[in-house]
């Protein structure tokens, strides 16, 4: 079994040894515990300020350096508690757990694990407790993962290991329908499709890291989604064919984008894939993308990049525009958000987005770009009405709980 602990879930003493109590029940009733942990609660963001006051614009290899230490910290405590349990375990760095990344630095992706030495830890009757969030080049150089890398961990070491079932513990009970602290009437669902949970993680449901998903279908390891702080099932990952049953399983909020323009480009071929090509190598991940045909054989080129890149992004497309001759020009927009719905064959029946599109407009909301695939629509809109939005489209689609008055 792999069990995977979040920064909340550890973030004091008291909860560490509440985890710990957890990993030795599982381990007496037979169970050989791999157990991925997260920093202790704000342990992260509290290094990267510190970061900040000494230098504004670090490196990103002595990023990585002082942000593994927060799971390195936490692995140990965790360790040391279950010793005081009586049972026996051993704490690892994700580069000891034999975990093998690419050199993209703060934003790493696993090439490979090698899990011998877990592996022989357990042979040996121990908890192995490793590192979540991180891993090693080929060189040795640490890296992390970027947000949310330990639910990736976690999956990556369950499908190595071929585990009978992989754990994600968070602070809430499970996979709801809206995030429960902006829509209180959120319903906890029992179980979700691998292919509804990506696109609700990466349209902004905290709860998974959609690389973890990915992993997860494509290994096929069984996940569960739970709360440390109850006895609660939790909710399910599973394959699930509805077939064409159109069912929304959820509303979802993102506020953590932002929206570029790139406008007045030459409307020719090969203008697209130079801007898009400049960005992937700067590992600048693009969500969105519209492309708008102007007067004069000028287009301007829309899209959506994480707030975090947004400064680097556009700093990027100006480079770009400045090599083909200076034309056009580069706007940046900060106060938008993506809301989104999630549910299969939901694009094949058009009662969804007219519904959809007619809730956004009854409350004044002006759509600013649509996106589509076959299980999810998601809008971009100024984000003084999103909350407001995320409610009223979870009550229009018949999800809040019957039971709450």
């Amino acid at each position: 079994m792999v069990q995977k602990y979040g920064g909340s879930s550890v973030a004091n003493v008291e909860r560490i040894q509440h985890v710990a109590q957890r990993v030795v029940e599982n381990r007496r009733k037979g169970n050989d515990m791999i157990v991925v942990v997260s920093a202790m609660g704000d342990t992260t963001d509290e290094l990267i300020e510190k970061a900040a006051q000494i230098n504004p614009h670090p490196s990103s290899r002595e990023m990585d350096m002082l942000l593994s230490t927060g799971e390195q910290i936490s692995i140990s405590l965790l360790a040391m508690a279950i010793e005081a349990a009586g049972e026996p375990v051993i704490s690892l760095t994700g580069g000891m757990s034999g975990i093998l990344t690419d050199t993209a630095h703060k934003k790493a992706r696993i090439a490979s694990i090698d899990p011998t030495r877990v592996l022989k830890e357990l042979a040996d009757g121990k908890i192995v407790i490793v590192a979540g969030f991180q891993g090693v080049t080929k060189d040795w150089n640490i890296t992390t993962l970027g947000r949310g890398g330990s639910d990736t961990t976690a999956v990556a070491l369950a499908a190595a290991v071929k585990a009978d079932l992989c754990e994600i513990y968070t602070d809430v009970e499970g996979v709801f329908t809206a995030d429960p602290r902006k829509v209180p009437h959120a319903s906890q669902l029992p179980e979700i499709s691998y292919d509804e949970m990506l696109e609700l993680a990466k349209l902004g449901a905290q709860v998974l890291h959609p690389r973890s998903v990915e992993l997860a279908r494509k290994h096929d390891v069984p996940l569960v989604v739970r709360s440390t702080f109850s006895d609660h099932p939790g909710t399910r990952v599973v394959e699930v064919n509805r077939m064409e049953q159109v069912l929304v399983r959820g509303v979802t909020l993102d506020n953590n984008i932002a929206r570029i323009a790139v406008a007045n480009v030459p409307d020719q071929p090969g203008i697209a894939f130079g801007l898009f090509k400049k960005l992937a190598d700067h590992h600048i991940t693009i969500d969105m993308i519209i492309q708008n045909l102007n007067h004069a054989a000028k287009n301007d080129i829309s899209f959506t990049v994480a707030l975090d890149d947004l400064h680097e992004a556009a700093q990027v497309s100006r480079e770009y525009l400045n090599e083909i001759g200076g034309q056009g020009e580069v706007l940046e927009k900060e106060n938008v958000s993506k809301i989104s719905i999630v549910g299969t064959g939901i694009t094949g029946n058009a009662e969804v987005a007219s519904k959809l599109f007619g809730t956004l407009f009854d409350l004044g909301i002006n759509i600013e770009m649509i996106s589509t695939s076959e299980i999810k629509i998601s809008c971009i809109i100024d984000s003084e009405k999103c909350d407001e939005a995320l409610r009223q489209l979870h009550t229009a689609f018949a999800l809040d709980r019957l039971d709450i008055v």
